[in-house]
């Protein structure tokens, strides 16, 4: 096995049609998030970005894109924005792992979406959770009428809710793929002050993490969808296309009309427009809200955890990291404990307007 290392925008044509063709083995494979067009857009903003190219004589057999951060500390292209991660290649590739990181120069590379299934990196699991899906490969109403016997209620109230917000505010309409760049900061608007009311990073404060959204959108890789009531939006969602596969990333509502429900209104819609467009997968974000437990009819499995060498950097990036992670992923894991967590931030916000939360977040926007 050979590994070459570039930078993004290094890499030519035949490797990124490469690239594409390997995301075709499976749609957790296919996530936009691992998509060439994601790395390519991180590396206009981001001077740390890399990808490591597998070879086996002549034939290029995975793409491992990835951060290099000082000490050698490695991490996903993206991170902290994203909910899927790993190699670009067959799940079954074998490959020394430590070799690996040497080539690129790492002492440590961590992750917390790695997609489970990829064997050269499972003795370096510390755990493994579910990512939630909305499958829609049999098309919306099929997705429709189970969702309807999961929860009867849940589908009749969002349903009710969306024509009473139709008789009192005005007539209900959504787009599934706007361009108009002016909604997009709308919606990057409502996402930092729900960050901040709820006590989160704002994410938005960050100027390359807008150049990225704002790009992602321009290049159409970005889908943005809004839900309106007459003129007026109501809720907005950004996500990720690669062919058949969608990412949620950046979900947000205006809260004036918060007693409606609109992201959940917002969601439905999308699936249904998703699937007319030949979407069969969205891919919601690892769990912790319950509108995605609902949402949800499949799942693939993820793993956090951290690969290293040995030398100093890696055992001195342990003993800073490790506790703080124990940490988050009892609470990832517990509803109880992540419903505490929340309104512990929430209350934190409250009492420090403009503050952010002290601990830190993993995954996506959402």
């Amino acid at each position: 096995m050979r590994f070459d290392i570039a930078r993004p925008d290094e890499l030519g044509e035949p490797e990124l049609a490469r690239w594409r063709a390997l995301q075709g083995a499976g749609a957790a494979l296919g996530n936009p998030f691992l998509g060439p067009e994601f790395t390519l857009a991180v590396g206009r903003f981001r001077d740390d970005a890399r990808v490591a190219v597998l070879s086996e004589g002549p034939r290029i057999v995975g793409f491992l894109p990835y951060e290099r951060h000082a000490l050698g500390l490695g991490r996903p292209i993206g991170a902290g924005l994203t909910d899927c991660q790993g190699l670009v290649g067959p799940p079954d590739l074998e490959f020394d792992v430590r070799a690996l990181l040497r080539a690129c120069r790492l002492s440590v590379w961590e992750f917390d979406h790695l997609l489970a299934e990829q064997t050269a990196f499972a003795p370096y699991h510390a755990e493994t959770r579910v990512e939630p899906v909305m499958d829609l490969t049999a098309g919306f109403a099929a997705y429709a009428d189970e969702a309807r016997k999961r929860s009867p209620k849940t589908l009749k109230t969002v349903r009710y809710k969306e024509r009473k917000l139709g008789r009192e505010a005005d007539e209900v309409s959504y787009t599934f793929d706007e361009r108009d760049p002016a909604e997009l900061r709308r919606l990057m608007a409502w996402k930092s002050a729900q960050y901040r009311r709820t006590g989160r990073t704002d994410r938005f404060a960050v100027p390359w993490i807008t150049a990225l959204v704002e790009h992602l959108h321009a290049t159409g890789v970005g889908v943005l969808s809004v839900l309106r009531a007459g003129d007026r939006a109501v809720s907005a969602h950004l996500g990720l296309r690669a062919g058949p596969v969608m990412a949620g990333w950046f979900p947000a509502y205006d809260v004036e009309f918060g007693r409606y429900s609109p992201g959940m209104i917002g969601h439905l819609r999308m699936a249904e427009a998703a699937a007319d467009a030949g979407i069969g997968w969205i891919a919601m974000g690892r769990g912790g809200r319950e509108y995605k437990d609902w949402l949800k009819n499949a799942e693939f499995p993820i793993a956090e955890g951290r690969a290293a060498r040995v030398s100093a950097a890696a055992g001195l990036h342990w003993v800073r990291e490790a506790p703080m992670r124990r940490a988050r992923s009892a609470v990832l894991a517990s509803p109880a404990l992540y419903a505490g967590a929340d309104r512990v931030l929430r209350a934190y916000a409250r009492l420090r307007p403009g503050g952010r939360a002290t601990v830190p977040e993993e995954g996506s926007a959402a």
